[in-house]
Formats: structure tokens, C-alpha cells, sequence
């Protein structure tokens, strides 16, 4: 059975911490506040507990799951290069709404799912989630929710599509902005070559492309063309 901790009850804090770092340490999931929305998470580093998040979501390998860092020098070790481009986004917006992928660090072992060799990194605004993941290391974490259905912005939501697939809930009350980072695709801009040095959106969320803009100037993309007007006939 699941165990809820009410974490913005100072006297559940430090048992809610310990509990969720023994569940993760045993490769089971836990739920977690964010900035953003819930998130369940797994040590990224054990295949088994990734597979069980998945498992969880109802997810399969072509949907890796991103990973969540206490600090900066977390991510770097993480990925094989940071770009000035990035160091300069992680200045600005971490931590934040904002999911940057990177190619992963070759030496590492552990297996997210069909990542092609990347890994998709952030670093949330959330207190008891980053005291978490200064303990814990980084964690695999996807929205709270069963695939195709909203993410979570409260405990009791993440609760009613996950139920006793979860180990510890932390409940940290209403996420913080109920809606989803921005990922953004930093792949192109590591390893030199011939290859164009650009920035692309793969998701919009917390943070907009004129604020991305603002720091990558003609690094990013160019913004989509806006929408046709329909036209047609009476019906």
C-alpha cells in the first residue's frame, strides 16, 4: 500500500524524505511536487525502476523519460558537453520550466528507454524536490499521470491514475504552474562538424520562444509561421 506525506507539515518533512529516499533506493517509484506538475519518479540509474515508470504510465521505450537534477554540476556530469549557448540558458532559467536535451555522457550506464544517445535534463524550481534530489541523485521523472490523460497538479490526482503503482507520495500542495516545461533540442549546437548550430523547440511550455529568443538570438529556430485563416464556404 502507498504512503502519502503531507510535506508542507514541517513534523512529515524529514520522515517523507527518508521514506521516499529508501523507496527509491529499492527501485520503486515515488510522486514528487515540481514547479511544473507532479512527477513520478525512479533512480535513473536502475533500468528496472525506469521500466517500472514506464510500466506505470503505460508508456514504452519510444517515450524516455526526462531526468531532474538537485544542481548544476549534476547535469554536467550528465551530458557530454555544455555548450556556451546552454550554460547561458541554465544561467537565466534554472532552475525552471525548462527541459534541455544534450547528448548524454558516453561513460555512463543506464538505460532511459530509446534515447538515440541523448538525455533530456532539468533542474526544478521546487524546494522539497531539489533537497530530494541532492540526496537521491538524479531521478527519471515523467508527469504523474497515465499516458494521454492531463498531467497531475495535485497529489490526489496523481493518486486517482497511479494509486499503488507508487511507493511514497509527497504531497507539496497545488504544483506550482500546472503546466509542462518547454524542451527544448540543444543536440545540434555539441560536436561541431558541418552541421547547422540551431536550437529547436520540441514542446512550448513554461518558458515562451521570445524568452528563449532573448538569450539565443538567431540560435533558436525561427517561430512557425502563424496560423491560415480558414475560409469556405456556408454551411
Amino acid at each position: 500500500m502507498s504512503s502519502v506525506f503531507d510535506c508542507l507539515d514541517a513534523s512529515q518533512l524529514l520522515p517523507a524524505m527518508r521514506a521516499a529516499r529508501t523507496t527509491i533506493a529499492r527501485g520503486e517509484l515515488i510522486v514528487l511536487p515540481t514547479d511544473t506538475v507532479y512527477g513520478v519518479g525512479a533512480d535513473a540509474f536502475s533500468p528496472a525502476a525506469v521500466k517500472r515508470l514506464l510500466e506505470a504510465k503505460g508508456r514504452g521505450r519510444n517515450q524516455p523519460p526526462p531526468v531532474l537534477v538537485g544542481t548544476t554540476d549534476a547535469m554536467r556530469a550528465l551530458v557530454a558537453e555544455v555548450p556556451a549557448e546552454v550554460s547561458a540558458l541554465v544561467e537565466r532559467f534554472w532552475p525552471g520550466a525548462l527541459t534541455i536535451v544534450l547528448p548524454a555522457q558516453p561513460s555512463l550506464t543506464w538505460d532511459l528507454g530509446d534515447t538515440k544517445g541523448t538525455v533530456a535534463v532539468r533542474m526544478p524550481d521546487n524546494t522539497i524536490a531539489r533537497e530530494l534530489l541532492q540526496e537521491t541523485g538524479p531521478l527519471a521523472v515523467s508527469s504523474a499521470n497515465l499516458t494521454g490523460q492531463p498531467a497531475a497538479n495535485t497529489i490526489v490526482e496523481a493518486q486517482n491514475m497511479l494509486a499503488d503503482s507508487i511507493g511514497v507520495y509527497l504531497d507539496g500542495g497545488e504544483a506550482g504552474a500546472g503546466m509542462s516545461s518547454t524542451i527544448i533540442d540543444a543536440t545540434q549546437l555539441v560536436g561541431g562538424g558541418e552541421a547547422e548550430r540551431v536550437v529547436r523547440v520540441l514542446r512550448e511550455g513554461g518558458i515562451t520562444r521570445a524568452q528563449l529568443r532573448d538569450v539565443l538570438g538567431d540560435v533558436l529556430e525561427p517561430d512557425p509561421a502563424p496560423a491560415e485563416p480558414e475560409t469556405g464556404g456556408t454551411s
